[in-house]
C-alpha cells in the first residue's frame, strides 16, 4: 500500500474527502475523519479578505477540534488576493491551503475562479506562484481536465503545479463544460500522472469499494478523492479503506447505526450552527440519510417543515423506528 505525503504530513490512508461548498463543513469533517478519511478539506472560502466578515465566512474559518492536517480551500483569480487569502488562513490556524480551480459554479466562473481559471494557463502560473511563496505550509490544487471536452489542458496544467512548486494535485474527471453530467473519464487522470511526479488524487464518480480500486488502477493515482458519494454515507470511507486492504467488503453499518451516526450529525450541526440555521442545514443532510428508505420521499416533505432541533430529532427517530429490520429499501 503506498504512502501518501503532502509536504511534512503523511495521510494514515488513501481515502481524501473533497471540499463542497456547503456540505463540507465542521460537523460533516469531523464525522467523516472519524468514519476513516484520511484527510479531509474544509469548503470553498473566497480569497476575498474583505468578505470574511460575514457569518458564512466566519463558520467556514472554524477549525477547532479539526483533525490535523487541517486543509483550506480558497477560491479566486487574483494572485496577490489569493496569496493574502492563504496567509490569513495559515494565521488561523490551516496547515495546508488548497486552491479551486476545479468548481464549475457559474457563480464562481464568472468572476473568473474555480475552473474558469483553466482557461489562462499563464494566470494559473502567477496564481500558483505568488500562493507557493506566499506561505510555509504545501500548497495543493484542486483542478479538473479542462475547459470543455476539445481543451482538455489538464496535463500542461499539472506540469505548472509540478513546477511551481504545488504539493498535490486533485484532478475531477470532468471538464468545466459537463459540469457534473455525464460520467467521470480518468484516461486524463492516467495522462497527468505519466507527465508529473507530485502525488495524484483522483476524483469523480467514486461511490464504492469497487469503484475506488478500479480507478487507482486505471489511473495510477496516489488517493481517490470522495465528494457526493459520501452525502449521507460518510461511512463510504471505511467501507473504501477496508476492501483497498484486504479485498473484502465490510459490512454495512447496522440500522442501529446509522441511526446513531445521523442523530451524532443532526446533534452536531445544530450546535455549530444555532438552532434555526442548524434546522436549515440539517434538512439536506436527513434527506441525504434517508433517500433510499422506503417513503423517504413524503418523510423529507413533512421534515422539511419543521423548525426546531427536537421536532427534527424526534420525527427521524420516528421514521427510522418504522424501517426497524428492514435496512435496504427503495425510496417510494
Amino acid at each position: 500500500m503506498s504512502v501518501v505525503r503532502i509536504g511534512p504530513y503523511t495521510l494514515p490512508n488513501r481515502v481524501i474527502l473533497a471540499p463542497m461548498a456547503g456540505v463540507t463543513d465542521r460537523p460533516f469533517r469531523q464525522l467523516c475523519r472519524r468514519l476513516g478519511a484520511g484527510l479531509v478539506v474544509a469548503e470553498m472560502l473566497t480569497s476575498d479578505v474583505r468578505l470574511w466578515h460575514s457569518r458564512k465566512s466566519r463558520l467556514r474559518m472554524l477549525h477547532e477540534g479539526d483533525p490535523e492536517p487541517r486543509s483550506v480551500q480558497i477560491a479566486g483569480g487574483d494572485p496577490q488576493m489569493l496569496a493574502e487569502a492563504a496567509r490569513r488562513n495559515v494565521e488561523l490556524g490551516a496547515q495546508i491551503i488548497d486552491i479551486n480551480m476545479g468548481c464549475p459554479a457559474k457563480k464562481v466562473c464568472n468572476k473568473a475562479a474555480g475552473s474558469a481559471l483553466m482557461k489562462d494557463e499563464q494566470l494559473v502560473g502567477q496564481i500558483l506562484d505568488a500562493v507557493v511563496a506566499a506561505v510555509d505550509v504545501p500548497v495543493t490544487l484542486k483542478i479538473r481536465t479542462g475547459w470543455d471536452r476539445d481543451n482538455k489542458n489538464g496535463v500542461r496544467i499539472a506540469r505548472i503545479a509540478e513546477q511551481a512548486g504545488i504539493a498535490a494535485l486533485s484532478v475531477h474527471g470532468r471538464t468545466r463544460a459537463d459540469l457534473y453530467t455525464g460520467e467521470a473519464e480518468y484516461q486524463t487522470i492516467a495522462a497527468i500522472r505519466e507527465a508529473v511526479s507530485l502525488p495524484l488524487f483522483a476524483n469523480g464518480d467514486i461511490d464504492s469499494p469497487e469503484k475506488a480500486r478500479a480507478v487507482l488502477e486505471a489511473t495510477g493515482a496516489d488517493a481517490v478523492m470522495i465528494g457526493r458519494a459520501a452525502q449521507g454515507r460518510p461511512w463510504i470511507f471505511r467501507e473504501i479503506n477496508h476492501y483497498l486492504a484486504t479485498g473484502q467488503h465490510l459490512p454495512p453499518p447496522s440500522a442501529d447505526e446509522r441511526q446513531s451516526i445521523l442523530l451524532e450529525h443532526l446533534a452536531a450541526l445544530h450546535a455549530f450552527y444555532g438552532a434555526e440555521q442548524g434546522v436549515r442545514i440539517a434538512r439536506k443532510h436527513v434527506g441525504w440519510y434517508l433517500a433510499t428508505l422506503a417513503g423517504a420521499r413524503d418523510f423529507r416533505s413533512h421534515f422539511n417543515q419543521l423548525d426546531c432541533p427536537d421536532a427534527q430529532r424526534q420525527a427521524v427517530c420516528a421514521f427510522l423506528a418504522t424501517h426497524q429490520g428492514a435496512d435496504t429499501e427503495t425510496a417510494a
